[in-house]
C-alpha cells in the first residue's frame, strides 16, 4: 500500500473538523497527515504509511484514529479543537502566522 484517502465527514460531529483530528494525533505521537486533499474528497486525510510499517503498528494506529472520530469528538470535542496539547506548542493562529510570519 502507497496511501490511501479518508473522509470521515459523515462521522463528524460537534464542529469538529478534519484538521482538529490531525492536530489530535500529535497528541498520541503521529505526525499529522496530509489534509484537505485532494480537493475533490470533503474533509479529506491522506495517510501514507511507509512499506516497512507492521500490521500492529497500522492496528494501533486504526484504533486511535477511530478513538478520535468516534469517541472524542462526540464526548470531548473541545479536546479537539484545542488540540495538541501535549506538545510543546500549541495550535497556532494559522491566519495570523500566515500574515505575520516570524522568520528567525
Amino acid at each position: 500500500m502507497h496511501e490511501f484517502v479518508l473522509s470521515p465527514k459523515t462521522l463528524l460531529k460537534n464542529d469538529v473538523r478534519t484538521i482538529d483530528i490531525a492536530k489530535r494525533l500529535l497528541d498520541y505521537g503521529y505526525y499529522a497527515p496530509t489534509i484537505y486533499f485532494p480537493l475533490i474528497v470533503d474533509e479529506a486525510i491522506m495517510i501514507e504509511p511507509t512499506e516497512t510499517e507492521s500490521k500492529e503498528t497500522l492496528d494501533k494506529f486504526v484504533n486511535v484514529v477511530n478513538k478520535i472520530i468516534l469517541e472524542e469528538s462526540y464526548q470531548e470535542s473541545q479536546k479537539l479543537k484545542d488540540a495538541p496539547i501535549n506538545t510543546p506548542v500549541r495550535r497556532l493562529n494559522e491566519v495570523e502566522a500566515t500574515r505575520k510570519p516570524i522568520l528567525k
